[in-house]
């Protein structure tokens, strides 16, 4: 099947300003689609060329409107002063702006489409979601009712060839890192690693954080390369996973998740985040800072061996969010659509 594919971001490393997170899944599920047969044209600007000088061996039509079987759009939303604006306006993306174009001519004349809302974005009244020919996927355990779980996806290889004793193996500079933005993470971020990084010194955040005055014993280093995100937390022994209120109550987990976890990273998780015993092992699940405090200092004097055991734990999880599952709910998406 030929498939149309709209996302706003970069498949390769991109550059440091940026806050997409979906390079480190995107190129897996690619991927992983065209080694299942479907032939993937990209439908927005080719931003691995125009803004990090990237050349990768993909097919993109950022102007034109192709002959496809199927359109499938990484969801795009309103930005003040980014893509409401006018074209040719300093600052201004067409993301949003080629989401209309493309929505108007494949999904309003009945292509079938796959709207993944990554981010829970999609309004719940919104009509989109009430056309036959539309499905709305989202990254949670708990979707919205009217959609389907579409987990970020990590490549079965990665998962197949990981060795929780080697991941567990080496020193670790830091005891605890938080790699991500502020949006929405404040109070998480409150309850949980600032009381954590008040008692582990050997801390750090990697990230767009713009306001942190309430935190003055943070330490905070700003936006890193992409590439050096498993760098980071190959050097660190822990991680808290910080997550908007509307990620916690649908059971929606990032990237953060295997990124760390890939790294020999234990990720800690706040109780709040829903079924979390689906995607994390019970003892790295947390209710307050000060137990999350408790339990990195447990990891920190632990044996190689118990860390290890922990990683195995977590590696295990990660089973669900499979490339090759994702990959297997897109076709039954497709193959629904198109038998109505």
């Amino acid at each position: 099947m030929k498939i149309g594919y709209s996302f706003w971001g970069f498949l390769g490393d991109g550059i440091i300003d940026t806050p997409d997170g979906g390079r480190s899944h995107r190129r897996t599920l690619i991927d992983a689609l065209i080694a299942d047969g479907h032939d993937i044209v990209f439908l927005q600007a080719d931003r691995d060329q125009d803004e990090a000088a990237t050349a990768l061996p993909y097919t993109w039509d950022s102007d034109g409107l192709p002959e496809i079987d199927a359109l499938m759009l990484e969801w795009r939303w309103p930005i003040a002063g980014r893509n409401t604006t006018p074209c040719e306006t300093p600052g201004h993306t067409c993301d949003l702006h080629r989401q209309a174009d493309l929505l108007s001519h494949y999904t309003r004349a009945g292509l079938p489409t796959i709207l993944w809302d990554k981010d829970r974005q999609l309004a719940a009244d919104d009509p989109l979601r009430s056309q036959p020919n539309v499905t709305v996927c989202e990254a949670a355990l708990h979707p919205s009712p009217d959609a389907v779980s579409l987990l970020f996806p990590v490549a079965d290889t990665a998962l197949d060839h990981a060795d929780p004793n080697e991941l567990a193996a080496g020193e670790r500079r830091w005891l605890l890192t938080y790699v991500g933005n502020q949006y929405g993470r404040d109070d998480g971020f409150t309850t949980y690693f600032a009381p954590a990084a008040d008692i582990h010194v050997d801390h750090l955040v990697a990230g767009k954080w713009t306001d942190t005055k309430q935190w003055p014993h943070v330490r905070f280093i700003g936006r890193i390369a992409f590439a050096k995100v498993t760098e980071l937390y190959g050097m660190s022994l822990s991680t808290i996973l910080l997550l908007p209120e509307r990620h916690l109550r649908s059971g929606q987990m990032t990237q953060r998740l295997f990124e760390a976890v890939l790294a020999g990273c234990l990720p800690l998780c706040p109780t709040e985040f829903r079924s979390a015993h689906r995607l994390i092992p019970e003892q790295l699940i947390s209710s307050s800072g000060a137990e999350a405090a408790t339990v990195i200092g447990d990891l920190a004097a632990a044996p190689h061996a118990d860390r290890a055991e922990l990683l195995a734990g977590c590696l295990d999880k990660l089973n669900l969010m499979r490339v090759s599952h994702q990959v297997t709910t897109i076709n039954e998406v497709l193959t629904g659509m198109g038998n109505q």
